[in-house]
């Protein structure tokens, strides 16, 4: 008879899911997970597989909690509000908690080792599932006349991500939430109008 779980999974992961937010995927060690979540090694892997299982449960769950946002903006009315409440959103979130800023997905995918490498490609192909939900969503905004038939909904798409990568990067290097929505007003006074 196996032993009974003396943990609360739910409460492992969200630890699990600090330590890589804050340190990466390779970069998040098995002491880091287990003094973080305050189980030893043995039990984190009878609940959660390998390390790169652990990291896809966590990396589920950054989706589902913090990314809200990015199906809300989607509903919006026009492709500039699409693009502000993401950046807007995004801003927040990158710098929202102190003991790990930017973003987990950009952290993660940056670099790695040919080990980690199934763990990158998840996280470039969650990105490119985010990007065609943009470049959808603008093409119908084009198709509307809310952006003008001269626009590329596709590099919209690129740059929005552009931009939102960038600011990720620039959170973990200690830029302020201000900081980054001055990025995100320069940003926005690029942006295309369609007809009135």
């Amino acid at each position: 008879m196996g032993r009974h779980r003396e943990f609360d999974v739910e409460k492992a992961l969200d630890a699990a899911l600090g330590v890589f937010w804050r340190k990466g995927y390779e970069g998040a060690s098995y002491v880091d997970l287990t003094e973080a979540t305050g189980v030893e090694r043995p039990a984190l892997y009878s609940a959660f597989g390998n390390k790169e299982a652990l990291f896809r449960r966590a990396l589920a769950r950054y989706y589902e909690r913090y990314l809200h946002y990015v199906p809300e903006a989607l509903q919006l009315p026009t492709a500039r509000e699409v693009a502000a409440h993401i950046l807007y959103s995004a801003a927040d979130l990158n710098t929202r908690y102190p003991d790990h800023t930017g973003c987990l997905g950009v952290h993660g995918a940056l670099a790695g080792s040919d080990e980690a490498e199934p763990v990158r490609q998840a996280l470039i192909d969650a990105r490119g599932a985010g990007e065609a939900q943009l470049r959808e969503r603008f093409e119908r905004a084009k198709a509307e006349g809310d952006l003008p038939e001269t626009a590329k909904p596709e590099a919209l798409a690129a740059f929005v991500l552009a931009v939102l990568h960038g600011m990720a990067v620039q959170a973990k290097a200690g830029f302020s939430r201000d900081a980054l929505e001055a990025v995100v007003e320069q940003a926005l006074s690029a942006w295309p109008a369609g007809r009135p």
